[in-house]
């Protein structure tokens, strides 16, 4: 059954059909919650388990929810238990790959801050949501990765620790 695609106008006229062989090409929007707490003046991120066990940011697709960091923050709460506050603006956008035995998907990912403020247990259990420092969170995302997707990780991180250290106040 092939899906509707609208253009900017809502007339009958303004819909097409996309055929299910080609509905694979249209873009997907996928967000990632990039889970983070300051505790004793360290910068902490808490990255969650994938089935195959490589460690990463709770990450998903945008579904029926409305905006991108609604749902970052559906992500986080799913996959890692969390209520925080998740800022509207992408602090970047990475690349990441998801590969089966069939398939090969790589796409591009909007990355949130959401700043902690609780933890409850994940609805996916099996994600065994974990605190780790800037550094050790960098060695974790690389394990059983390729190159160029390590260093799109590492860049996320870079890029959530200097926007957090310039939302924090500054000591006399």
């Amino acid at each position: 059954m092939p899906i509707v695609q609208r253009s900017q106008s809502s007339s009958r006229s303004s819909r097409r059909f996309i055929p299910r062989s080609r509905r694979s090409l249209a873009p997907r929007t996928h967000v990632a919650a990039i889970c983070y707490r300051v505790q004793d003046d360290a910068i902490q991120f808490l990255l969650v388990r994938t089935r195959s066990g490589r460690w990463t940011f709770p990450k998903g697709r945008v579904d029926d929810d409305p905006s991108r960091a609604a749902a970052a923050a559906r992500e986080a709460f799913e996959e890692a238990g969390v209520f925080g506050r998740v800022e509207s603006r992408p602090i970047c956008q990475y690349l990441h790959s998801k590969q089966d035995h069939v398939h090969f998907d790589e796409h591009a990912v909007d990355a949130h801050l959401c700043e902690v403020v609780s933890l409850v247990p994940p609805e996916e259990g099996h994600r065994d949501p974990t605190w780790f420092d800037a550094e050790r969170a960098k060695r974790r995302l690389c394990e059983n990765r390729k190159q160029k997707y390590v260093s799109e990780l590492w860049n996320v991180v870079d890029r959530a620790i200097m926007h957090i250290e310039q939302k924090r106040p500054r000591r006399a």
